[in-house]
C-alpha cells in the first residue's frame, strides 16, 4: 500500500540529545550531583509527571524549590534542563524533501514543555510538519495506546498507509500493534533507503 503519511519521533531522530548533560546542568543549577538529580527526579514521578502533562514549567521549579528549600531561578532551572539538543542536519533536509512531495507529515513525540519549546526556539524543522502529537498534551506516553490513538486521528489515512519511525524498537513495534508501517531509526542515510524502498525518493 503506498505511503501517504510520515509519523515521526523527535528525539534522536530529528535532534540528538544526552541526558546525561541534562543532569549535569541541573546539578551546577542547584548545587547537586547529577545522581541527586536523578533520584529526586525519578523517586517523585517530576519527569513522567513533566511529559504527561501533570506538570507544567511553574511546577516543574516549584517542585525544585520545595525539594532544596531554598529559591532557584526559574529560567536558569529550565534552561539546564533543556540546552541538551543538537539538530540532526539530515533529516532537515529529508524532511523538506518529503513536504515539497506533498505528503503529510505528522510528529509524534515524548516531550516536556520546556524541552518542545526549546526545539521550537532553535530550528524551523517543525514548520514542515501537518500536526503535533504531544506527550505533554495529550496526557500520555509511549508506548501507551493513548497516544497510539491519538496519532492515528492526526495521520488522516489508513494506518497502513503510513510509515512510522523512531529509534526506540519497542516504539516501533507499538505502532505496528496499530495497523502502522514502521522502521527503527539509525540514521538519516539508512531512513531514506527505507523510504525509498517504498517508493518514495528524497532529493
Amino acid at each position: 500500500m503506498p505511503i501517504r503519511t510520515f509519523l515521526f519521533d523527535l528525539g534522536n531522530v530529528l535532534v540528538r540529545f544526552s541526558h546525561e548533560r541534562m543532569y549535569r546542568q541541573l546539578g551546577e543549577v542547584c548545587d547537586c550531583s547529577p545522581s541527586e538529580i536523578i533520584e529526586f527526579a525519578e523517586s517523585t514521578g517530576l519527569l513522567l509527571g513533566y511529559e504527561t502533562g501533570l506538570v507544567d514549567n511553574d511546577a516543574f521549579h516549584a517542585a525544585f524549590e520545595k525539594w532544596l528549600d531554598q529559591p532557584i531561578d526559574k529560567r536558569e532551572l529550565l534552561a539546564a534542563g533543556s540546552d541538551i539538543f543538537h539538530l540532526n542536519e539530515p533529516m532537515d533536509e529529508v524532511l523538506a524533501s518529503i513536504e515539497r512531495q506533498g505528503y503529510r507529515l505528522v510528529l509524534l513525540s515524548n516531550t516536556c514543555p520546556a524541552h518542545y519549546e526549546q526545539v521550537a526556539a532553535s530550528w524551523r524543522f517543525l514548520e514542515h510538519f501537518d500536526h503535533l502529537v504531544l506527550s505533554y498534551e495529550v496526557g500520555a506516553m509511549k508506548p501507551s495506546p493513548k497516544i497510539y490513538q491519538a496519532a492515528l486521528q492526526a495521520i488522516e489515512c489508513e494506518p497502513a498507509e503510513c510509515l512510522y519511525t523512531d529509534d526506540i524498537a519497542d516504539y516501533v513495534d507499538a505502532g505496528k500493534s496499530h495497523g502502522l508501517q514502521g522502521v527503527v531509526f539509525e540514521s538519516a542515510e539508512q531512513f531514506v533507503r527505507e523510504i525509498e524502498s517504498h517508493g518514495v525518493k528524497v532529493s
